[in-house]
C-alpha cells in the first residue's frame, strides 16, 4: 500500500474517546462472525473527515493482551442529528503489532 493510500488520514493515535464507538460496534461484529467477544477494548486508531462523515480505522484488542486483536473501518456521519457509526468492514487474526492500515 502506497503511502498515498493514507493522505489525509491521522497518525495513528492511542485511544482516548473511541471507546464508545468500539462499544457500538461490537454486536455488529459480533453478529457478522458468529462470536462473542468477552474482551473489546480499543487500543489505537486512525481518523479521517471525509464527505460529511468521520472514517475510522480502529485497533480493537480482543484478549487480555494485544496478541489478539481485530481492525474495524467505522464511518459516521456529521450532521446536526446525531449518526450512530457503521461498521464498514472488519479484518480479523491482527495482533497489537500489526499496522493500523486502510483494508
Amino acid at each position: 500500500m502506497s503511502s498515498d493510500d493514507f493522505r489525509g488520514w491521522s497518525e495513528t493515535l492511542p485511544c482516548v474517546n473511541i471507546q464508545e464507538i468500539a462499544d457500538k460496534m461490537k454486536p455488529q461484529l459480533e453478529e457478522k462472525v458468529y462470536k462473542t467477544y468477552p474482551h473489546f477494548v480499543a487500543i489505537y486508531y486512525r481518523y479521517l473527515g471525509l464527505c460529511g462523515a468521520t472514517h475510522y480505522l480502529i485497533k480493537v484488542s480482543v484478549s487480555n493482551t494485544e496478541d489478539e486483536c481485530v481492525h474495524l473501518l467505522v464511518v459516521q456521519g456529521v450532521t446536526a442529528v446525531p449518526v450512530e457509526p457503521a461498521l464498514m468492514k472488519y479484518q480479523l487474526n491482527k495482533t497489537g503489532h500489526d499496522p493500523l492500515e486502510l483494508f
